[in-house]
């Protein structure tokens, strides 16, 4: 037994790669579970094509001012009427699409709410309306502390 081992700084024969497959393996696993982790849901959207030369595109227009209140294509409107406005907009175009427009401070379920009665109207192609940031940064390179 004693002739097997190898005096110290001799060359090296042999690499066990045991641990190093273990560890690399560990590591995998940890990637893939936290990659499908970090995917973040989103809102699907359908955006508009870009248009050749005179085709129009039909755009229904929902705005939600700062209070909640409705305005459907510039008029002042109910949720009532919204459902109905969307069903008799998209009987004249079946390609028509909403675009909703909210102020920052309306609550995410107004939004919602006003979603749901666009979809349950039938009028799927839905957009959110946005304007860029002055410094033309994304909005999510804003720090979390940005509100003053």
């Amino acid at each position: 037994m004693a002739g097997s081992q190898q005096p110290r700084g001799g060359i090296i024969e042999g690499i066990n790669v045991t641990p190093l497959v273990d560890i690399v393996l560990v590591l995998l696993i940890i990637f893939i579970v936290t990659a499908k982790m970090v995917v973040a849901p989103s809102v699907p959207l359908d955006l508009p094509q870009a248009s050749h030369g005179e085709e129009v595109m039909s755009i229904f227009s929902v705005v939600i001012d700062k209070s909640g209140k409705l305005l459907i294509d510039g008029e002042a409107a109910d949720e009532v009427a919204l459902g109905e406005r969307a069903k008799t907009a998209l009987a004249k175009d079946k390609e028509l699409r909403a675009v909703i427009q909210a102020d920052g401070d309306v609550p995410h379920r107004r939004v919602i709410d006003v979603l749901d009665r666009l979809k349950s109207a039938g009028l799927t192609k839905v957009a959110f309306g946005t304007t860029q940031r002055a410094g033309g940064a994304p909005t999510s390179a804003a720090p979390a502390d940005a509100h003053e």
